[in-house]
């Protein structure tokens, strides 16, 4: 059986990830390029699909993990009838070939260990050529080659790389994985120790730039870390997950692919940032937006590659049995051909807020938000898929209209406060029209409640985004009541799903079957109540979330509460960016979700800019 997601840590080097498990495996190796897919998948299945493992020979040794302060560097230290080992893990900061460190260090008596390399390419469905090469292990597959170099003697067998050694108090032996493109050559580093060393400090000096010292500030950090392995530094992009087809529901079919980059994600990722003190990353991700969006705004998709790409063709792979026998394993996202209205807000507001924080202007970014504005006039009465992405037919979800509000109003804020051209009086009665619509039409007088869709009786969680968002105060009695009505009906053990997925119809075109709670949902849960002046529920839920974070501080998209355990892509870059509005909200007297809720503020010198 699969380790439980929440075993697993995560190392990178803001480039790429992997992930590590307790039992000391590496089971998932992001590489770079998409039709590569990953080294190792036995997170999605068998060993047999590929694995490093680095262990003792015990079988019965107790092993516990953590990261070093401050950093992404991983340590698992093994504990057995002879003695205790240390293996260390971590990916370099790097500007060539992509490097694992896999350092065993002896830390009391003596202990047997072994390694055992089974590498495979294109999503486990490659074994490659294994070979021996000036003193190290290559490993060969089309455009891909791996390369081992050890301190101790490695043997192959067939496509197996393996080691025996033991390890004693004050020794260390080193292992450097490293994956190069055509024309590459792998060159091994001198000093592992040192290297690791130097990563130790790259990380630490980037989270001393973390100008938040409230209770929180290890959640925080820990976080803000999370989203910085997540991000690809070459473009600014974040991906949503290091992952792919982790099951929302054990056994399951919805398994998607994470490893893009939102737009939806914009304004979370945007505040969460500059509350942290972390600009140069705030313009990065900005940045990353503009290009990502360059042309058409009926062309504007809800998700990109790393580096902006647009093509993210859906696939499955039948070869792989998925976690836990959860199918199909997919690669791509069809979701990214998805008319959703809500991302127009989202990048209207991520760029209002960059402008109120007195991020410098970008002389094109305007330009974009009016060629958005004049798509959007004309297309918000459109039905579409909703925040969700259901394959199920275009409704008029209520978020989507809301986030439609969002865009004209902070086009219209643009106009007021930065003095940017633009017909502000067609807007303000654009404005009013979806305010209109929305409460005609979204608020289910019945039930007391807004709804998920326009003339639906059923409840969804993204209405939990309605004041942070502004579009009515979090004390209105309309929202009041959509608060208590979703707390009703849709929490297990204070935890908030998405919405009902086990009635006879569900709304997503899948399947009928549970799914776990969405660990952000009820993060917005806790923004709302911060709103309404009840800090003691919103600080309780804060602390129950930070509560089934895993033993490194990790979260993944959800948690099945009759399973007691993490479920859905790990980990998540949403889960993480909710974790630190809400803690900023419940410290901070003008935290993310207050200041989206008043609109932004005044720009910093009083100027415009664009």
């Amino acid at each position: 059986m699969p380790l439980p997601i929440e075993d697993y840590a995560l190392i990178g080097d803001t480039q790429t990830a992997a992930l590590v498990g307790l039992d000391g495996s590496i089971d998932w190796l992001c590489l770079p390029r998409f039709d590569s897919g990953a080294c190792f998948a036995a997170l999605l299945g068998e060993p047999a699909n590929g694995r490093w493992l680095i262990a003792p020979t015990d079988a019965q040794s107790q092993q516990v993990h953590h990261y070093r302060d401050g950093t992404l560097v991983l340590e698992t230290e093994f504990t057995t009838g002879t003695g205790v080992a240390r293996v260390v893990d971590c990916m370099p900061i790097r500007h060539g070939p992509i490097v694992v460190i896999r350092r065993v260090e002896g830390v009391h008596g003596s202990v047997p260990m072994r390694m055992e390399l089974l590498p495979r390419l294109d999503y486990g469905h490659i074994p490659p050529l294994v070979r021996s090469h000036e003193g190290a292990v290559t490993m060969e597959a089309g455009p891909d080659t791996l390369t081992l170099h050890a301190d101790v003697d490695l043997q192959i067998n067939d496509a197996h790389v393996t080691a025996e050694f033991s390890i004693s108090a004050g020794e260390s032996a080193g292992f450097q994985l490293s994956w190069t493109d055509l024309g590459q050559q792998p060159q091994r580093l001198p000093d592992l120790a040192g290297t690791v060393q130097e990563t130790t400090r790259w990380w630490q000096d980037w989270t001393a730039g973390c100008v938040y010292q409230g209770r929180y500030r290890d959640a925080i950090v820990r976080s803000l870390i999370t989203l910085k392995a997540l991000t690809y530094a070459p473009s600014g992009g974040i991906v949503a997950a290091p992952t792919t087809s982790l099951p929302e529901d054990l056994g399951g079919v919805r398994n998607w692919d994470y490893r893009f980059c939102w737009i939806r994600d914009a304004t979370f990722t945007l505040l969460a940032l500059l509350q942290a003190g972390y600009v140069s990353e705030a313009v990065a991700w900005r940045e990353w937006l503009l290009r990502a969006v360059a042309g058409r705004p009926q062309d504007m998709q809800i998700m990109y590659g790393v580096t902006g790409e647009r093509r993210l063709t859906e696939l499955q792979l039948p070869w792989l049995c998925g976690y836990h026998d959860s199918r199909p394993v997919r690669i791509g996202n069809a979701a990214a051909g998805q008319f959703q209205l809500d991302v127009y807000g989202e990048l209207m507001d991520a760029l209002h807020q960059a402008r109120c924080s007195g991020i410098e202007p970008d002389e094109d970014a305007w330009d974009v938000q009016l060629a958005l504005m004049d798509f959007l006039e004309s297309n918000w009465r459109q039905p579409d898929e909703g925040i969700w992405e259901v394959r199920g037919p275009r409704r008029h979800f209520t978020h989507s209209k809301v986030m439609a509000w969002v865009a004209v109003d902070r086009a219209i804020k643009a106009t007021e406060s930065f003095g940017l051209p633009g017909p502000a009086e067609r807007w303000h009665g654009l404005r009013q029209a979806i305010f209109d619509d929305v409460c005609a039409n979204g608020y289910n007088p019945d039930k007391g409640a807004f709804t998920q869709s326009y003339g639906s009786s059923e409840l969804d969680a993204s209405l939990l985004l309605m004041a942070p968002v502004g579009f009515l105060p979090a004390k209105d009695e309309r929202i009041l009541r959509t608060v208590q009505a979703i707390v009703a009906e849709l929490t297990s053990e204070g935890l908030v799903h998405r919405y009902t997925t086990t009635g006879p119809e569900t709304i997503d075109g899948l399947p009928a079957g549970p799914e776990g709670a969405f660990i952000a949902c009820a993060l917005w849960l806790a923004d709302n109540y911060v709103l309404q002046g009840q800090h003691e529920h919103g600080r309780r839920l804060l602390e129950k979330v930070l509560r089934l974070r895993n033993d490194v501080g990790l979260l993944a998209e959800q948690y099945d509460t009759a399973a007691r355990r993490m479920v859905g892509n790990f980990p998540q870059a949403l889960s993480h960016l909710a974790l630190v509005d809400a803690a900023f909200d419940l410290t901070r007297a003008k935290g993310p979700s207050r200041q989206r809720a008043e609109g932004g503020g005044q720009p910093p010198n009083g100027s415009p800019n664009g």
